[in-house]
């Protein structure tokens, strides 16, 4: 078969399968909610075989092990963040009235500074603001209430997940050596290399980032909770979740809590505890907890997450944000992989160029 055939077959095989997960992503998310429960137990699993368990009661073991920690972090958490939710929509005007109030003391501050029709285009352009604002969270809030978080996926991520993931678990192995043996034998070993270091990547990331989110996320709603900030449990476990998205999960956190604290507090020493537990959470982020457990060698740079992780929910909703970190992965691999081969190659050297990059000999070289 020819180049032309290969290139052909993978990409006919490749926006195949982009249009099965674009035309049922709305019953994906149960699956792939469980593969990657599956991916990440593997090796707990891998290593409980080892130690003489078998597979099945290794799975079975972890699987209830997981379950029972997420049933208690979901009827602890749960009821706490949803009455701080609605809380918080229900004193959401009395807050916008507030900053309102406050933007209105400032200009009245400047007012003799600044031309009085400039003054007026101001003051319209922050009630138009406002105003958008209020209408754009309450669109949101009406999209995930309708579509995101409904009962029914709820229900079906809770049921469906677990079974999945036990599953998947308990049969990961035959699952690698079936798909081992499809492929073509030529380029299996090329294959394997490139899976390996996918592999690695992946779980490096994933495993690694997902660290550093719970412990941002458990540091965020403990400081802000004692730093005594309304809604701070809320505002510390979104920012923390948030963090798996470099950078974004502290400015989204910072913004918040700080805005929250300007509403809430009338002197300067509280606002200024609430931005310090932000600027001490990213400095040993930055400095500890991302080299310590992540490290540089994941080959994920941040850009490319966060444009992945926009691409994958833009194009197929919450599933495709599942997958952008894997396709990611896979992407970024490729690209390494094809980019050694262009440079080892005669279309990076010319005709005359030597193996390691240097111009082969002239005419009138006295090598030649």
């Amino acid at each position: 078969m020819t180049i032309e055939r290969h290139l052909r077959f993978w990409l006919i095989g490749l926006a195949v399968f982009l249009a099965a997960l674009f035309l049922l992503r709305g019953v994906l998310l149960p699956f792939v909610a469980g593969m990657a429960v599956a991916y990440l137990l593997d090796p707990i699993c891998d290593r409980l075989e080892g130690w003489g368990l078998s597979r099945t009661l290794a799975t079975t073991g972890l699987t209830a092990a997981f379950l029972v920690l997420a049933l208690a972090a979901f009827l602890l958490l749960v009821p706490v963040l949803a009455g701080q939710v609605v809380s918080l929509l229900e004193r959401l005007p009395d807050y916008v009235e507030t900053l309102r109030g406050q933007f209105a003391r400032l200009l009245a501050i400047v007012e003799a500074r600044v031309d009085p029709a400039m003054l007026e285009q101001i003051e319209g352009a922050l009630a138009g603001s406002t105003e958008r604002l209020v209408s754009w969270v309450t669109k949101l809030l009406g999209q995930v209430i309708s579509g995101g978080v409904a009962l029914v996926n709820l229900i079906s991520l809770l049921v469906i997940t677990p079974v999945v993931a036990f599953y998947l678990l308990r049969d990961w192995d035959r699952i690698v050596a079936r798909v081992d043996s499809w492929l073509p034998r030529r380029y299996a070993e090329t294959i394997r290399e490139q899976a390996r270091a996918v592999d690695a990547t992946l779980a490096g990331f994933l495993r690694g980032q997902g660290t550093v989110c719970l412990i941002l996320a458990a540091y965020y709603a403990v400081g802000l909770s004692l730093a005594g900030l309304d809604f701070g449990l809320v505002i510390g476990l979104v920012a923390g979740l948030l963090s798996f998205v470099p950078y974004v999960g502290a400015i989204v956190g910072l913004l918040l809590s700080v805005g929250l604290a300007l509403v809430q507090f009338d002197a300067w020493l509280p606002i200024a505890v609430v931005a310090a537990v932000f600027v001490f959470g990213q400095v040993v982020e930055g400095n500890f907890l991302t080299p310590k457990l992540v490290g540089e060698s994941v080959g994920l740079h941040p850009v490319w997450i966060i444009f992945a992780l926009l691409a994958g929910g833009t194009l197929f909703g919450f599933v495709g944000i599942l997958l952008a970190i894997p396709a990611a992965a896979v992407v970024g691999v490729g690209v390494r992989f094809g980019l050694g081969r262009y440079l080892a190659s005669a279309y990076f050297h010319g005709p005359s160029g030597g193996p390691n990059g240097a111009p082969g000999p002239g005419p009138g070289s006295p090598l030649a």
